[in-house]
Protein backbone atom coordinates (compact mmCIF):
# COMPACT_ATOMS: atom_id res chain seq x y z
CA UNK A 1 0.00 0.00 0.00
CA UNK A 2 0.61 3.42 -1.00
CA UNK A 3 2.07 5.87 2.20
CA UNK A 4 -0.41 8.66 1.15
CA UNK A 5 -0.79 12.02 3.06
CA UNK A 6 -2.21 15.50 2.85
CA UNK A 7 -0.14 18.44 4.81
CA UNK A 8 -1.82 21.80 5.02
CA UNK A 9 0.23 25.50 6.04
CA UNK A 10 -0.14 28.81 6.82
CA UNK A 11 3.01 29.06 4.52
CA UNK A 12 5.41 27.51 2.12
CA UNK A 13 8.66 26.25 3.94
CA UNK A 14 11.65 26.41 2.13
CA UNK A 15 11.34 22.46 1.40
CA UNK A 16 7.65 23.25 -0.19
CA UNK A 17 8.50 25.95 -1.97
CA UNK A 18 10.48 23.84 -3.97
CA UNK A 19 8.16 20.76 -4.43
CA UNK A 20 5.73 23.11 -5.38
CA UNK A 21 7.97 25.20 -8.04
CA UNK A 22 9.16 21.56 -9.32
CA UNK A 23 5.49 20.38 -9.60
CA UNK A 24 4.80 23.81 -11.24
CA UNK A 25 7.71 23.02 -14.23
CA UNK A 26 6.04 19.88 -14.55
CA UNK A 27 2.77 21.03 -15.17
CA UNK A 28 3.43 23.97 -17.54
CA UNK A 29 5.19 21.52 -19.47
CA UNK A 30 1.86 20.22 -20.35
CA UNK A 31 1.23 23.91 -22.34
CA UNK A 32 -1.29 24.75 -19.55
CA UNK A 33 -0.70 28.00 -17.82
CA UNK A 34 -1.16 28.67 -13.88
CA UNK A 35 -1.27 31.43 -11.35
CA UNK A 36 0.19 30.31 -8.35
CA UNK A 37 1.96 33.57 -7.08
CA UNK A 38 4.44 31.67 -5.60
CA UNK A 39 6.97 34.71 -5.36
CA UNK A 40 4.76 36.72 -3.62
CA UNK A 41 3.98 33.32 -1.48
CA UNK A 42 7.61 32.87 -0.92
CA UNK A 43 8.15 36.33 0.30
CA UNK A 44 5.40 36.35 3.00
CA UNK A 45 6.91 32.60 3.71
CA UNK A 46 10.61 34.45 4.45
CA UNK A 47 8.47 37.00 6.73
CA UNK A 48 6.97 34.90 8.61
CA UNK A 49 10.32 33.11 9.35
CA UNK A 50 12.17 36.35 10.69
CA UNK A 51 9.13 36.83 12.74
CA UNK A 52 8.64 33.39 14.23
CA UNK A 53 8.89 34.47 17.89
CA UNK A 54 6.18 37.00 17.21
CA UNK A 55 3.94 34.19 15.36
CA UNK A 56 0.96 32.73 17.21
CA UNK A 57 -0.50 28.88 17.69
CA UNK A 58 0.02 27.55 14.10
CA UNK A 59 -4.13 26.52 15.18
CA UNK A 60 -4.84 30.03 15.32
CA UNK A 61 -3.50 30.77 12.32
CA UNK A 62 -5.65 30.67 8.62
CA UNK A 63 -4.49 27.82 6.08
CA UNK A 64 -3.18 28.81 2.63
CA UNK A 65 -1.45 25.69 1.74
CA UNK A 66 -2.72 22.70 0.56
CA UNK A 67 -0.28 19.66 -0.24
CA UNK A 68 -0.90 16.17 -1.07
CA UNK A 69 2.47 13.59 -0.95
CA UNK A 70 2.20 10.16 -2.26
CA UNK A 71 5.27 8.43 -1.35
CA UNK A 72 7.07 11.21 -0.10
CA UNK A 73 6.06 13.12 -3.53
CA UNK A 74 4.19 16.28 -4.09
CA UNK A 75 1.74 14.88 -6.38
CA UNK A 76 -1.13 17.64 -5.71
CA UNK A 77 -1.46 21.23 -4.72
CA UNK A 78 -3.60 23.77 -4.28
CA UNK A 79 -2.90 27.60 -2.89
CA UNK A 80 -5.29 30.15 -1.32
CA UNK A 81 -4.34 33.64 -2.36
CA UNK A 82 -5.64 37.14 -0.90
CA UNK A 83 -4.14 40.12 -2.06
CA UNK A 84 -4.24 44.05 -0.32
CA UNK A 85 -6.02 43.17 2.65
CA UNK A 86 -9.50 42.86 0.64
CA UNK A 87 -11.45 40.26 2.78
CA UNK A 88 -14.11 40.21 -0.17
CA UNK A 89 -12.74 37.10 -1.82
CA UNK A 90 -9.97 34.53 -2.39
CA UNK A 91 -8.23 33.37 -5.23
CA UNK A 92 -7.74 29.44 -5.28
CA UNK A 93 -5.42 27.96 -7.75
CA UNK A 94 -3.75 24.33 -8.30
CA UNK A 95 -2.19 21.76 -9.71
CA UNK A 96 -1.81 17.77 -10.26
CA UNK A 97 0.83 16.03 -11.64
CA UNK A 98 0.35 15.07 -15.00
CA UNK A 99 0.66 11.11 -13.76
CA UNK A 100 -1.25 11.11 -10.92
CA UNK A 101 -4.83 12.62 -12.59
CA UNK A 102 -8.45 10.96 -11.84
CA UNK A 103 -7.14 9.93 -8.57
CA UNK A 104 -9.50 12.41 -6.87
CA UNK A 105 -5.88 13.90 -5.14
CA UNK A 106 -7.49 17.56 -6.36
CA UNK A 107 -11.09 16.95 -4.96
CA UNK A 108 -9.77 15.95 -1.28
CA UNK A 109 -7.55 18.46 -1.18
CA UNK A 110 -9.96 20.90 -2.41
CA UNK A 111 -12.79 19.95 0.42
CA UNK A 112 -10.02 20.72 2.77
CA UNK A 113 -10.01 24.67 1.29
CA UNK A 114 -14.24 24.78 1.19
CA UNK A 115 -13.86 23.63 4.83
CA UNK A 116 -11.14 26.77 5.19
CA UNK A 117 -12.80 29.23 3.27
CA UNK A 118 -16.15 29.04 5.56
CA UNK A 119 -13.95 29.68 8.19
CA UNK A 120 -13.05 33.11 6.99
CA UNK A 121 -14.18 36.44 6.59
CA UNK A 122 -14.56 36.20 2.83
CA UNK A 123 -17.50 36.73 1.07
CA UNK A 124 -16.77 34.74 -2.02
CA UNK A 125 -14.15 32.26 -3.07
CA UNK A 126 -12.85 32.53 -7.15
CA UNK A 127 -11.35 29.63 -8.90
CA UNK A 128 -8.91 30.21 -11.44
CA UNK A 129 -8.63 28.13 -14.36
CA UNK A 130 -6.37 28.11 -17.92
CA UNK A 131 -8.90 27.50 -20.93
CA UNK A 132 -6.60 25.22 -22.36
CA UNK A 133 -6.71 23.22 -18.81
CA UNK A 134 -9.23 20.36 -19.92
CA UNK A 135 -8.94 18.72 -16.38
CA UNK A 136 -9.17 22.05 -14.43
CA UNK A 137 -12.56 23.05 -16.62
CA UNK A 138 -13.90 20.13 -15.86
CA UNK A 139 -13.66 19.79 -12.01
CA UNK A 140 -14.94 23.54 -11.92
CA UNK A 141 -17.71 22.71 -14.08
CA UNK A 142 -19.09 19.86 -11.24
CA UNK A 143 -17.48 22.04 -8.46
CA UNK A 144 -21.40 24.33 -8.12
CA UNK A 145 -19.20 27.68 -8.89
CA UNK A 146 -20.52 30.26 -11.94
CA UNK A 147 -18.35 31.82 -14.48
CA UNK A 148 -17.27 35.68 -13.62
CA UNK A 149 -14.92 36.63 -16.05
CA UNK A 150 -12.10 36.39 -18.23
CA UNK A 151 -8.61 37.16 -18.52
CA UNK A 152 -6.16 37.64 -20.92
CA UNK A 153 -2.36 37.19 -19.80
CA UNK A 154 -0.06 39.62 -22.05
CA UNK A 155 3.42 39.93 -22.83
CA UNK A 156 5.45 42.94 -24.33
CA UNK A 157 6.68 42.69 -27.59
CA UNK A 158 10.10 44.59 -27.48
CA UNK A 159 10.25 45.05 -30.91
CA UNK A 160 6.60 46.54 -30.78
CA UNK A 161 6.91 48.49 -27.80
CA UNK A 162 10.34 50.46 -29.49
CA UNK A 163 8.67 51.64 -32.60
CA UNK A 164 5.94 53.19 -30.16
CA UNK A 165 8.47 54.82 -28.51
CA UNK A 166 10.56 55.98 -31.59
CA UNK A 167 6.84 57.60 -32.48
CA UNK A 168 8.08 60.29 -29.95
CA UNK A 169 4.04 60.52 -28.15
CA UNK A 170 5.67 59.31 -25.18
CA UNK A 171 8.73 61.12 -24.96
CA UNK A 172 6.81 64.60 -25.47
CA UNK A 173 4.54 63.95 -22.39
CA UNK A 174 7.69 63.50 -20.58
CA UNK A 175 9.76 65.92 -21.58
CA UNK A 176 6.30 68.49 -21.05
CA UNK A 177 6.75 67.56 -16.86
CA UNK A 178 3.15 67.49 -16.63
CA UNK A 179 3.40 63.77 -15.28
CA UNK A 180 5.60 62.06 -12.88
CA UNK A 181 5.69 58.77 -10.40
CA UNK A 182 6.44 58.36 -7.12
CA UNK A 183 6.87 55.67 -4.81
CA UNK A 184 3.75 55.23 -2.68
CA UNK A 185 3.61 55.65 1.23
CA UNK A 186 1.82 54.06 3.94
CA UNK A 187 0.18 57.25 4.04
CA UNK A 188 -1.35 56.66 0.59
CA UNK A 189 -2.75 53.56 1.51
CA UNK A 190 -6.67 54.94 1.44
CA UNK A 191 -6.02 56.44 -1.71
CA UNK A 192 -4.90 53.38 -2.76
CA UNK A 193 -7.66 51.41 -1.60
CA UNK A 194 -10.48 54.00 -2.78
CA UNK A 195 -8.35 53.67 -6.83
CA UNK A 196 -8.45 49.87 -6.65
CA UNK A 197 -12.25 50.57 -5.68
CA UNK A 198 -13.15 52.55 -8.83
CA UNK A 199 -10.72 50.32 -11.16
CA UNK A 200 -11.89 46.74 -9.96
CA UNK A 201 -15.63 47.79 -9.79
CA UNK A 202 -14.92 49.22 -13.88
CA UNK A 203 -13.22 46.15 -14.67
CA UNK A 204 -15.05 43.29 -12.99
CA UNK A 205 -18.13 44.71 -12.62
CA UNK A 206 -18.06 43.92 -8.63
CA UNK A 207 -19.93 46.40 -5.90
CA UNK A 208 -17.77 49.33 -4.49
CA UNK A 209 -18.03 47.77 -1.26
CA UNK A 210 -16.18 44.40 -2.39
CA UNK A 211 -12.93 46.11 -2.96
CA UNK A 212 -12.83 48.73 0.20
CA UNK A 213 -11.55 47.60 3.17
CA UNK A 214 -13.94 48.60 6.25
CA UNK A 215 -10.89 49.24 8.33
CA UNK A 216 -7.14 50.35 8.05
CA UNK A 217 -6.06 47.16 9.39
CA UNK A 218 -7.17 45.63 5.92
CA UNK A 219 -5.33 48.04 3.98
CA UNK A 220 -2.63 47.44 1.56
CA UNK A 221 0.53 49.11 2.92
CA UNK A 222 2.82 50.52 -0.12
CA UNK A 223 5.68 49.98 1.86
CA UNK A 224 5.04 46.14 3.29
CA UNK A 225 4.51 45.42 -0.54
CA UNK A 226 7.37 46.99 -1.24
CA UNK A 227 9.47 44.78 1.13
CA UNK A 228 7.29 41.75 -0.17
CA UNK A 229 8.42 42.67 -4.00
CA UNK A 230 5.85 45.13 -4.89
CA UNK A 231 6.66 48.63 -5.52
CA UNK A 232 3.48 50.93 -5.93
CA UNK A 233 3.15 54.34 -7.27
CA UNK A 234 1.21 57.10 -7.40
CA UNK A 235 0.93 59.22 -10.89
CA UNK A 236 0.75 62.67 -10.55
CA UNK A 237 0.35 66.15 -12.63
CA UNK A 238 1.46 68.59 -10.38
CA UNK A 239 0.33 67.86 -7.03
CA UNK A 240 -2.58 65.82 -8.54
CA UNK A 241 -2.57 62.56 -7.78
CA UNK A 242 -4.10 61.39 -11.67
CA UNK A 243 -3.66 57.26 -11.31
CA UNK A 244 -1.12 53.97 -9.90
CA UNK A 245 0.59 51.33 -10.76
CA UNK A 246 2.05 48.75 -9.13
CA UNK A 247 5.35 47.10 -10.72
CA UNK A 248 6.79 43.39 -9.32
CA UNK A 249 10.37 42.07 -10.76
CA UNK A 250 11.70 38.35 -10.36
CA UNK A 251 14.04 36.40 -11.80
CA UNK A 252 14.17 39.24 -14.86
CA UNK A 253 10.15 38.83 -15.14
CA UNK A 254 8.49 42.05 -14.48
CA UNK A 255 5.06 42.51 -13.99
CA UNK A 256 2.21 45.50 -14.04
CA UNK A 257 -0.65 45.05 -11.88
CA UNK A 258 -3.49 47.62 -10.48
CA UNK A 259 -2.57 49.94 -13.48
CA UNK A 260 -5.27 52.78 -13.46
CA UNK A 261 -6.28 56.54 -14.18
CA UNK A 262 -9.14 58.21 -12.67
CA UNK A 263 -12.23 58.42 -14.55
CA UNK A 264 -11.45 62.37 -14.53
CA UNK A 265 -8.20 62.57 -15.94
CA UNK A 266 -9.10 60.13 -18.83
CA UNK A 267 -9.11 60.95 -22.47
CA UNK A 268 -5.68 63.21 -22.43
CA UNK A 269 -3.05 60.36 -22.91
CA UNK A 270 -2.05 59.62 -19.38
CA UNK A 271 -3.16 55.95 -19.14
CA UNK A 272 -0.66 55.45 -22.17
CA UNK A 273 2.34 57.41 -20.66
CA UNK A 274 1.52 55.16 -17.57
CA UNK A 275 1.88 51.89 -18.89
CA UNK A 276 4.77 53.12 -21.20
CA UNK A 277 6.58 54.26 -17.72
CA UNK A 278 5.72 51.31 -15.81
CA UNK A 279 7.58 49.29 -18.94
CA UNK A 280 10.25 51.53 -18.96
CA UNK A 281 11.13 51.58 -15.57
CA UNK A 282 10.88 47.40 -15.52
CA UNK A 283 13.31 47.65 -18.36
CA UNK A 284 15.83 50.30 -16.25
CA UNK A 285 15.91 47.59 -13.12
CA UNK A 286 16.31 44.19 -15.37
CA UNK A 287 13.48 43.04 -16.72
CA UNK A 288 13.81 41.04 -19.77
CA UNK A 289 10.22 40.65 -19.83
CA UNK A 290 7.16 42.56 -18.55
CA UNK A 291 3.66 40.91 -18.61
CA UNK A 292 0.46 42.40 -17.10
CA UNK A 293 -3.06 40.93 -16.73
CA UNK A 294 -6.28 42.53 -17.88
CA UNK A 295 -10.23 41.49 -18.11
CA UNK A 296 -11.30 40.19 -21.88
CA UNK A 297 -14.43 42.47 -22.00
CA UNK A 298 -12.41 45.49 -20.72
CA UNK A 299 -12.20 46.44 -24.55
CA UNK A 300 -10.39 49.95 -23.42
CA UNK A 301 -8.02 48.78 -21.42
CA UNK A 302 -6.81 45.93 -24.23
CA UNK A 303 -7.08 47.95 -27.32
CA UNK A 304 -4.39 50.20 -25.03
CA UNK A 305 -2.17 47.37 -24.24
CA UNK A 306 -1.60 46.29 -27.62
CA UNK A 307 -1.26 49.67 -29.40
CA UNK A 308 1.44 49.52 -27.13
CA UNK A 309 3.27 46.35 -27.93
CA UNK A 310 1.73 43.93 -25.46
CA UNK A 311 0.19 40.92 -27.15
CA UNK A 312 -2.17 37.65 -25.51
CA UNK A 313 -0.57 34.73 -24.46
CA UNK A 314 -2.71 32.72 -22.22
CA UNK A 315 -6.56 33.08 -21.10
CA UNK A 316 -7.46 32.43 -17.29
CA UNK A 317 -10.97 31.62 -16.48
CA UNK A 318 -12.53 32.59 -13.37
CA UNK A 319 -15.15 31.11 -11.62
CA UNK A 320 -17.15 31.85 -8.03
CA UNK A 321 -18.51 30.65 -5.09
CA UNK A 322 -20.41 32.62 -2.70
CA UNK A 323 -19.82 31.85 1.16
CA UNK A 324 -22.75 29.63 2.48
CA UNK A 325 -22.74 27.35 -0.48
Amino acid sequence: MKLEYIKLATYLSKEDYQNVSELEKRCLEEGISLKLELDYKKTISEEAEQNASDQTDMTMETINEFMYFVEGKLVGYIGICGFGGINSQIEVNGMVHPDYRRRGYFKTLFEYVKVEFHKRRAKAMLLLSDRNSVAGQAFIKHSGATYKHTEFEMYLNQTLFDTVVKEGKFKAIEESGRLSLRKASNADAREIARQNGIYFKEEFNLEAEETIPSDDSDLMMPEVEEQRGMTIYMAQTDETLIGKTNLQLSEGLGGIYGLGVLPEYRGKGYGRWLLMKSVVKLLEVGASQVMLQVEANNTNALNLYKSCGFEPTSTMDYYKIDQGK
